[in-house]
């Protein structure tokens, strides 16, 4: 087959446009930064999350009021923003998630804290099983807002 001279320009750009140069997949990477709470009792629920969950306290940047922040292994944070009126619609679909290698003796904190969880349909002191065998829990902060502590991997 003879290719005109014409014709060369266009296999070019299509060979351009299909190496992922234009259009193509992303090819950056990304990591969860942090993820935002509106609350009323700044102090209430923030303990919670610090005393049940066990995250670390850090500064603000600009030590302002109505916040409080925490780590996440390092590498994630929760912001808590006190607002005074919150929309009181709380769906266990919207939830923060934390993992941890060891959900059974998690499991046994709570029990021995008397800190009520459920599983996925609502059954008190129940584990749910996903498809892929991650084992997952749900328990509410005091505003009740959910959130799910699994054993997933990754």
């Amino acid at each position: 087959m003879i290719l005109r001279r014409t014709t060369l320009p266009y296999l070019l750009l299509l060979s351009f446009l299909s190496t992922g140069f234009y259009g193509g997949a992303q090819s950056f990477t990304f990591k969860i930064d942090h993820f935002s709470m509106i609350v009323e009792d700044l102090s209430k629920t923030g303990n919670f999350y610090q005393e049940v969950l066990g995250l670390q306290d850090i500064p603000h940047p600009s030590n302002a009021e109505g916040f409080r922040w925490f780590s996440i292994d390092g590498s994630s944070q929760l912001h808590l923003i006190r607002k005074d009126e919150v929309p009181r619609e709380k769906n266990k679909s919207v939830h923060l998630c934390l993992s941890t290698a060891d959900l059974p003796a998690f499991i046994s904190y709570l029990n021995n804290e008397d800190i009520p969880f459920w599983d996925w349909p609502g059954t008190p002191g129940a584990i749910s099983y996903r498809e892929d065998g991650v084992q997952q829990i749900y328990l509410q902060d005091p505003e009740g807002n959910w959130v799910e502590v699994n054993n997933a991997e990754e």
